[in-house]
């Protein structure tokens, strides 16, 4: 029943592994994170509170099975010592074929895969999901609010009632930010206040949602700084460049325009 349960939340979320990007179509409301926009960064801190959330709520159901622990002292990203990473990834077993055992992990291996059949894998689920469309099917809130896929998360974790009905067996419960109201998934422990910050934090499920929110969007792209900077260094290029043709230009033709005058 268990298994069923995961699995009904699973297509019902949305939150499938697919190389398509849905449009969310419920009340989501638009964060202010720091890494939209041309210059923004992830907070450093920010993800760090989110991989806490991430450890001891949600990976007891989901995996983000494409990132490695390594990845965690990327300066560009929750930034932690090499000693740091190793007594993380340490904290989990891993499957080892070549001795066919559990062992502990190490910075080489990747994040445990879901544990629950049904379960979806969230390291791409910011990337995955648009939480901002319209108005009338033109995607122009995108422009301005970008796709909104940790808004969209942010606004799930946070968008139910305390509503439920039963329906052929199966529990759903009332969520303002899921397209048709209900949803099969429980809401998570964020809301019982379980998660306590050593950095004192504010814990509320709203600031909690949106530290998960933000350490997703850095599973989906940790390189996302390293291309804003590649992509801001090709501006200035391109921008020498065609200050270059233009004076070429005006030089190659100036003795043509003369002789037509």
């Amino acid at each position: 029943m268990l298994k069923q349960t995961f699995l009904t939340a699973a297509l019902i979320l949305g939150l499938s592994s697919s190389a398509n990007t849905a449009v969310i179509t419920g009340e989501i409301r638009d964060v202010d994170f720091s890494f939209e926009g041309p210059f923004g960064a992830f907070d450093q801190f920010q993800l760090q509170r989110g991989l806490q959330v991430y450890s001891e709520v949600c990976s007891a159901c989901h995996g983000i099975s494409q990132v490695y622990f390594r990845n965690l002292g990327d300066e560009d990203g929750l930034g932690y010592s090499e000693a740091e990473v190793k007594a993380y990834a340490a904290n989990y077993l891993i499957y080892d074929r070549e001795i066919d055992d559990d062992r502990d992990g190490i910075p080489s291996d990747k994040f445990p895969d879901t544990s629950i059949e049904g379960a979806p894998d969230l390291s791409l689920m910011a990337k995955a999901r648009a939480g901002f469309s319209g108005p009338y099917g033109t995607g122009l809130n995108q422009l301005f609010k970008g796709m909104g896929g940790p808004e969209y998360i942010a606004a799930l974790l946070t968008g139910y009632t305390g509503k439920e009905k039963e329906e052929a067996g199966q529990t759903y419960f009332e969520n303002t930010a899921f397209p048709g109201g209900w949803i099969a998934m429980p809401p998570p422990t964020i809301y019982e206040g379980e998660v306590e910050y050593a950095d004192g934090s504010s814990n509320d499920a709203e600031s909690v949602s949106e530290d998960v929110a933000a350490f997703l969007m850095w599973t989906a792209e940790p390189k996302l700084m390293a291309r804003k900077r590649a992509g801001f260094t090709a501006v200035i290029f391109l921008g020498i460049l065609a200050v270059m043709l233009f004076f070429t230009n005006k030089k190659l033709w100036a003795p043509v325009k003369r002789k037509e005058v």
